[in-house]
């Protein structure tokens, strides 16, 4: 018989299932292990889709004393005494909260399900709190053992009610309600674990918890959710070889692949770089190298956070930020900044003098980020992507400039009118958002000895220095390369070089005028 085909876990989050299937895993278990064997009370954060939800099974085997499940795994030889606790797992990922009403069908469901063990009928069924206690309190008096805690996406009602002020705040008083009780009963608990995308510190959970630790970016605990390279190079090498195969790639090519497309996170400032799982595994499933983990779309509202804070794609390749941001209340949401690194669409790049640098991790999600503000940008985008996206492409790759500026003056002039293009900047992030979803190498405000370069586009045979000016003219753009030489450090480099300035204007709210120069070598 033939070797058996290895099956990967594509959206499959329970440990139980992964380990009788014979699925790959990535042996996680010595974080759990020293997790257990920490704090009573922990916080992790990381993005959606990151494998939170398998690490909270994983724990939950571990406290239900199942060493069978664990064979042949890490914490096989750390753990001598199994012993068996009464898990309580609330798991709210469960449901949608764009209503009241909704929270309330959640949260019986979830309660009901914990409940049942343990032959609980509620008195009322509103009064979550006491549902809760008598849960905790109930599970220790029938196994004489403290109680395990597990809430899988704890934050899950309240990022779905972010954009409705009076429903966050109803929804916020509604929980801060349910998890009262883990605070009550801290001396019958054994361990307290809860997930989540974000941190809501004001809520009761976080005041009245006052000792529970966020693991979120503690070196120890960076690889805990996520696979890291030598991960991926020990459990995936059948997929690797297999994803060469289908697309005539070596095995050293596709490894370079998946780093640039699915690689670069990191959480913690001296943490290792981390993969993203779940692009990672459909990956290896599909043999292919698309932009999986985006495709379930990126909240509006933080595309409209980010232009209140004057905040534009090409700022999200060099974002500064310092400790305290990360903990930013998240129910003011005023900072776009820590809610677009716990979502996971900037990360960790490097840590300095007590300050950090964030950027896209990868190619999957500078191209997902960029597309998806595009058609944010332009509703009508996407359909007219095809026609205009050949149009610009092939001309700028073929030094048309005149054929490709003609191109932009239409596909501009055909933005809806609420979109509001005030601002130089704003025809700058379109451009720049243009040509990365149309995969160029560019860079915005690319620094040279006397200033910025507002886009630098290179191809395999051009550089085009792009200056950018609203409301003037394209002169004066072509002035301003000159004066400042902002093409000098590209004379030198083998391909040709074109200065180029553009005008746009507020009133036609397009380009105007372009005018551009070859430079001679």
């Amino acid at each position: 018989m033939g070797q058996m085909k290895r099956k990967y876990p594509v959206g499959i989050q329970t440990f139980e299932k992964i380990i009788k299937e014979k699925m790959t895993y990535v042996d996680k278990t010595k974080f759990v292990y020293k997790l257990a064997h920490g704090t009573q009370n922990n916080f992790l954060s990381r993005p959606r889709r990151f494998g939170k939800s398998l690490l909270v099974s994983t724990l939950q085997a571990y406290f239900e004393g199942r060493k069978e499940l664990f064979k042949g795994l890490a914490i096989e030889k750390l753990e001598t005494e199994w012993t068996k606790y009464p898990v309580i797992h609330l798991d709210l990922s469960r449901g949608k909260y764009y209503s009241a009403e909704n929270l309330h069908g959640v949260l019986n469901m979830v309660l009901g399900i914990c409940e049942e063990p343990y032959h609980i009928v509620p008195a009322n069924l509103r009064d979550y709190s006491a549902r809760l206690n008598t849960i905790i309190r109930t599970a220790v008096k029938q196994t004489g053992q403290k109680a395990v805690i597990l809430i899988d996406e704890y934050d899950a009602p309240m990022l779905d009610s972010i954009t409705d002020e009076n429903l966050r705040k109803q929804i916020r008083n509604i929980m801060g309600d349910f998890f009262s009780p883990l605070k009550a009963n801290e001396g019958i608990e054994r361990f307290v674990f809860l997930t989540g995308i974000t941190k809501f510190s004001q809520l009761s959970i976080f005041s009245e918890l006052n000792n529970i630790t966020n693991i979120s970016m503690k070196d120890d605990y960076a690889a805990i959710c996520g696979i890291t390279e030598q991960e991926m190079l020990d459990n995936f090498q059948e997929g690797i070889a297999e994803t060469a195969q289908a697309n005539g790639m070596t095995y050293d090519e596709v490894v370079d692949k998946l780093r640039q497309q699915y690689d670069g996170y990191r959480f913690s400032a001296n943490g290792e770089n981390i993969y993203n799982p779940y692009s990672l595994l459909n990956a290896f499933t599909d043999k292919d190298f698309q932009n999986y983990w985006f495709s379930s779309g990126t909240p509006t509202f933080l595309l409209e956070l980010m232009r209140d804070n004057g905040m534009l794609v090409p700022d999200l390749e060099d974002v500064m930020a310092t400790k305290d941001q990360f903990d930013a209340p998240t129910e003011q949401a005023s900072d776009p900044v820590p809610i677009l690194y716990q979502s996971g669409y900037i990360t960790i790049k490097n840590y300095e003098y007590g300050a950090y640098t964030l950027a896209f991790p990868n190619e999957e999600v500078r191209q997902g980020f960029n597309t998806f503000t595009l058609n944010y940008l332009a509703p009508t985008y996407g359909r007219q992507r095809t026609s205009f996206g050949l149009r610009f492409g092939n001309a700028m790759r073929a030094d048309d400039i005149d054929s490709a500026m003609e191109a932009l003056r239409v596909f501009l002039a055909g933005f809806p009118y609420d979109v509001h293009l005030n601002h130089e900047k704003d025809f700058q992030a379109i451009i720049y958002t243009i040509f990365e979803v149309l995969n160029f190498t560019i860079q915005a405000e690319a620094r040279t000895a006397q200033g910025h370069v507002d886009i630098l586009v290179q191809t395999k045979t051009s550089i085009f220095v792009m200056e950018l000016k609203l409301d003037k003219s394209a002169e004066e753009a072509l002035a301003q390369i000159d004066d400042k030489a902002y093409a000098l450090p590209w004379r030198q480099d083998g391909r040709h070089v074109f200065k180029v300035g553009i005008n746009f204007s507020i009133k036609e709210r397009t380009v105007t005028e372009w005018k551009y120069v070859e430079v001679q070598k």
